[in-house]
């Protein structure tokens, strides 16, 4: 089977192409497929259905640039897994994928088959922990499947959760009242929220207590019923706070929990929450463990680099901190 693109301009078919057709040779090799440029054009020789895959790679390229994104070889790499994904699993699982946005016409998608197990899983348990590096969407995720379970009507409302543990700073020396000290540390869970919705609907949610965002120490006692919740950083909890979230979890409501056990703030002297839930838990009936790698990340292609550096590395009070399971985030 032979099919021959247009990609425009010999300027864009360089960027689609990459420095020296490195892009193209990544397509070569994944699909096993004979890929020739020539000018504008690109003729693509093989199976029909390594053509078909490499065709549709090369599309969603040409969309990038058509929005004005240079592609990089990490970004071909990952559209090269998640076709693979949805070859091995059917357009059908693919597109279950899929989180319809909360504003008209958005939408999120995975962009690695361990995201597309991630969205998967919380699809179908009510308790999900989500283990991984930075960058590879654990909490992004976890709140576009949130608002998505708000639009449709299945919750209520909307908690997001997280430990205000210092990274080497100290929260006394902050300017302002104790909700001023914390809001920094809640930071990360506003920005994804502006990203997946309208500024002014996101106050109003939160003005109407719709949508709560609150330090980890305020849900004590309370009992959250018909809610989504989602606990962020969850690696910087004791045991004892680990086990006071988990239980209060109420009536029609559905929990995650993200963090990443190589990045623990704690003092030495204390058993991260979520080490230890790891064994804890293992095996319960409606509880699901995801694991993301450094292959999930999808920030800049130096983040991955950075965390495959320090990967395993002891920390500075000389307590190892490692990621122990080594999988590709499907589970």
């Amino acid at each position: 089977m032979q099919k021959v693109l247009s990609v425009g301009t010999q300027e864009k078919a360089v960027r689609l192409f990459g420095p020296h057709e490195r892009f193209l040779k990544l397509l070569r090799d994944a699909f096993q497929v004979t890929v020739v440029a020539r000018g504008g054009e690109v003729s693509i020789d093989g199976e029909p259905q390594g053509v078909e895959s490499a065709e549709r790679v090369l599309h969603r390229l040409s969309e990038l640039a058509r929005q004005g994104e240079s592609p990089t070889e990490a970004e071909v790499k990952r559209l090269i897994d998640m076709e693979k994904h949805r070859v091995r699993h059917g357009d059908q699982a693919f597109k279950e994928t899929r989180i319809e946005g909360f504003r008209r016409g958005d939408s999120t998608v995975p962009r690695t088959p361990g995201q597309a197990e991630y969205i998967r899983t919380m699809q179908n348990n009510d308790i999900v922990f989500c283990i991984g590096p930075a960058g590879t969407g654990k909490t992004y995720l976890a709140v576009a499947m949130a608002l998505k379970y708000m639009k449709q009507g299945q919750v209520d409302k909307l908690v997001l959760c997280r430990p205000a543990v210092e990274a080497g700073e100290r929260l006394g020396f902050l300017p302002g009242d104790m909700q001023a000290k914390v809001n920094p540390y809640l930071r990360p869970l506003y920005d994804a929220l502006h990203d997946l919705m309208d500024s002014e609907q996101v106050n109003r949610y939160i003005e109407k207590d719709i949508i709560e965002i609150l330090p980890l120490a305020f849900v004590r006692g309370r009992t959250l019923e018909d809610a989504f919740i989602i606990l962020d950083e969850a690696q910087n909890c004791t045991v004892d706070q680990m086990k006071t979230f988990l239980t209060r979890l109420g009536v029609s409501s559905r929990l995650v929990v993200t963090g990443d056990i190589t990045q623990i703030d704690l003092p030495d002297s204390q058993t991260s929450g979520l080490v230890d839930v790891q064994y804890r838990l293992s095996g319960v009936n409606g509880i699901t463990f995801v694991r993301l790698t450094p292959r999930d990340i999808v920030r800049h292609q130096l983040v991955k680099d950075i965390v495959q550096a320090y990967r395993g590395e002891p920390s500075e009070g000389g307590q190892e901190r490692t990621e122990e399971n080594g999988s590709d985030g499907e589970e």
